[in-house]
């Protein structure tokens, strides 16, 4: 059994959140410190004509983690370009991009690639979706056949990313249609401390004025492992310095969820403008 951490991260190009200050070496030490088996990268600059600093910074980060990466290239300027990343302890046995760009204005696309881990093929896809509702269900549409005509319904797979989806409707899509479930969903869940208290009092007040809860369907936000239901949302993710929007996922099949959470404060909220998301999941 193999315990793997993933972590998603939307990098912001390498600059902070505030500033446009450079935060890659910030970024470095971070992430040496989770010591993690997976990263999936977005706003990736592979190319940085007028800043060498922020060159090809896929390379940089993997060489520092000693990791395999896996470059995406999405948009192009004259002097930059900018995509998707997956940084890997394990081997990477093939990758490939697909452009998923709904219009001109916004250039998108997906990373997948086929990792080794313990003899058993697992498929890692890298997303970041498109502002608009309609661009994000046509590009989720891709996705899905894409998976269906690639990956083995028998086989795991990772997508994480950043899917500007505040609102989770494309979350059934995943479920229903792919197996696939939100680690959030899943993972173990405690209450403790002033939360859990917040949350009894909150309860009691209810009762005490006869304000009936909430029927389950209206509060669901996500199917749990085996149609068990999880009142859950995603996790709120942007602006890191104050998270109010639920913009980046992580979701898998195949594995079991131990641990899932939501980087914040410092240095995280001093890197880039989305939090990183951090699991810990097995492979059985």
């Amino acid at each position: 059994m193999s315990v793997i951490r993933v972590v998603s991260y939307n990098i912001h190009k390498g600059r902070s959140a505030t500033g446009g200050r450079e935060s890659l070496a910030d970024l470095r030490l971070g992430l040496y410190g989770l010591h993690p088996d997976l990263l999936f990268l977005q706003e990736v600059q592979g190319r940085n004509q007028q800043r060498l600093s922020l060159d090809t910074q896929h390379e940089y980060l993997a060489a520092a983690l000693d990791m395999h990466a896996a470059y995406g290239c999405n948009a192009v300027r004259p002097h930059t370009d900018h995509g998707n990343a997956l940084l890997s302890r394990f081997p990477i046995l093939q990758h490939e991009n697909q452009d998923i760009s709904d219009h001109r204005l916004e250039q998108r696309g997906l990373l997948h690639a086929l990792i080794e881990i313990d003899d058993a093929s697992v498929h890692c896809l890298v997303v970041h979706l498109g502002l608009f509702a309609g661009g994000r269900s046509r590009q989720v549409a891709a996705l899905v056949e894409r998976i269906k005509r690639l990956v083995p319904a028998d086989e795991p797979m990772l997508i994480a990313g950043d899917f500007n989806d505040w609102s989770n409707r494309l979350a059934p899509l995943f479920v229903q249609q792919l197996g696939l479930y939100e680690v959030f969903a899943i993972a173990p869940h405690y209450e403790s401390g002033p939360r859990l208290l917040r949350h009894s009092v909150t309860r009691l007040r209810n009762s005490l004025r006869g304000v009936q809860p909430a029927p389950l369907a209206a509060n669901v936000h996500e199917l749990g492992i085996n149609g068990a239901a999880r009142m859950t949302p995603p996790p709120r993710t942007f602006p890191a310095a104050f998270p109010w929007l639920r913009l980046d996922r992580i979701y898998q099949r195949g594995f079991a969820v131990r641990k899932a959470r939501v980087l914040q404060g410092v240095p995280w909220k001093q890197i880039s403008d989305h939090a990183p998301l951090y699991a810990e999941l097995e492979l059985p």
